[in-house]
């Protein structure tokens, strides 16, 4: 019989932790339960087989996923505010994402931001077909966005890199953009920047 102070949350909790720092691959049964200073007879007894576990955390990562709340003044703020949430989300759980992905709930996972844009859209005014572009554009934005994230995170260091690559002659005799390029990016910043011109030129349309 488990343990009378170990509860399912605090399994489905630890696993995520796993998960999240280690990868699918690392969460084990056996793993989990040393985690945890239990048997993994208690494991079992709480979530199930190894599958079931897995199944258990894809299920949470949508309901966590869902935890979207708009802010802002005009819907155009908060149609930003959603994209900003949904990048953050994507970004704190990269590999519980990847697992929803692998079990195709995909778009099960993305509905409740949707849902939330939708919302948003339709406080702006527009309807049907035009309504839903909007929405799939934003949510393009942000998956992509991450995705390029990710990959300037994993690449190799850059020989040049930006700061070696622009001066006054690669800027067009422009010194403050050859300055501003060299710089380290930003990409809270460059995300917002992008967000609010692709959602101020979609809702102005």
């Amino acid at each position: 019989m488990a343990r009378p102070s170990l509860t399912r949350d605090e399994v489905l909790e630890t696993a995520a932790g796993i998960v999240k720092q280690h990868g699918p691959t690392a969460l084990t049964m056996r793993r989990l339960a040393a985690e945890l200073g239990t048997a993994v007879t208690s494991i079992y007894w709480h979530v199930g087989n190894r599958e079931s576990l897995l199944d258990a955390l894809v299920e949470r990562t949508v309901a966590d996923l869902g935890e979207i709340r708009p802010a802002g003044r005009t819907p155009a703020d908060r149609i930003v505010s959603v994209a900003r949430a949904l990048r953050r989300q994507l970004r704190d759980h990269p590999h519980l994402v990847a697992m929803v992905h692998e079990r195709g709930l995909t778009e099960r996972m993305f509905l409740p931001a949707q849902q939330a844009l939708v919302h948003e859209v339709h406080g702006a005014g527009l309807r049907g077909a035009r309504a839903a572009e909007v929405v799939r554009a934003v949510q393009v934005q942000v998956v992509g966005f991450v995705l390029v994230e990710r990959n300037r995170e994993r690449a190799p260091t850059q020989r040049p890199g930006e700061e070696e690559l622009w001066d006054a002659e690669t800027a067009e005799g422009d010194p403050g953009l050859a300055r501003a390029l060299a710089r380290p990016v930003d990409p809270e910043r460059l995300f917002v920047t992008s967000v609010r011109a692709l959602v101020d030129s979609l809702l102005a349309q």
